[in-house]
């Protein structure tokens, strides 16, 4: 029997382990690949060609619906979402009869996910697959707002600062620092859930621990190996990783 060629794509190793365990008991399925952000699984995929990809639809540098994008809905193999909750990404999936599995993963809804997989990839269901794809990506951008105001506790209150007002995020744990001016404010949000809600014409990621407001960027100063200094305008500096040199680079071009 031929094998079922899987990639799995999704920036956190714990996500990727258990697909991977559960994967491992299926012996029709073949592991071909790993991808921890959205750049490498669209190489990946034009690379290696799978017959089915597990893809995280909020990873760093791109997400799960830029992947397809940037692919085409028509090229790309069979996908199995995986997301934490996203209320509106669900019901997107739900409406197109597309699958998604729910982290933390539940044993028997992989089971149904993979075992309806198989089957269209048997039966050479591609093109009806493709379709879905490519009708649940219109709708995303039909429906795609991103955050115009953060809601921050802070004690009693609920702080309502808008994004314009942000000049960079830094992680903390399992928070997010919010940096506006001189002030800071703990959000309870993962870089990558707010990478996604950001408009990306405003908010650059620079570093896995950086996302910061293009229009609070004063001087680059470019340092080794594709890295730079960011002095903001609120004093702040921060270097950018050097994985996010591109994207920087292009960016800023198209900003100044």
């Amino acid at each position: 029997m031929e094998r079922i060629r899987v990639l799995i794509a999704d920036d956190e190793p714990l996500a990727r382990k258990g697909v991977r365990m559960r994967l491992d008991a299926e012996a029709d399925f073949e592991i071909v690949g790993e991808c921890s952000n959205g750049r490498k699984a669209v190489e990946a995929i034009e690379r290696l060609a799978p017959d089915l990809v597990f893809l995280d639809i909020e990873m760093p540098r791109l997400g799960g619906f830029s992947v397809i994008e940037t692919i085409g809905a028509n090229r790309m193999p069979a996908v199995i979402f995986v997301t934490a909750y996203d209320e509106h990404a669900l019901r997107a999936f739900e409406v197109h009869a597309l699958d998604y599995l729910l982290k933390p993963i539940d044993g028997a809804r992989f089971r149904e996910a993979i075992e309806r997989a198989r089957n269209r990839i048997r039966n050479r269901d591609l093109e009806s697959i493709n379709r879905k794809l490519s009708d649940l990506i219109q709708d995303i951008k039909k429906e795609k707002k991103y955050l115009e105001r953060l809601a921050i506790k802070s004690g009693e209150r609920v702080l309502l600062l808008g994004v314009d007002e942000i000049d960079w995020i830094e992680a903390a744990d399992n928070y997010a620092r919010i940096h506006a001016g001189k002030q800071s404010h703990l959000l309870h949000a993962t870089m990558n859930s707010l990478e996604s809600k950001l408009d990306p014409a405003r908010f650059l990621r620079v570093h896995r621990s950086a996302i910061v407001n293009i229009l609070s960027i004063r001087e680059l100063h470019p340092l080794f190996h594709g890295e730079y200094r960011l002095s903001l305008k609120n004093g702040a500096e921060i270097t950018s990783g050097r994985s996010y040199r591109n994207r920087l680079q292009q960016i800023l071009k198209n900003s100044f």
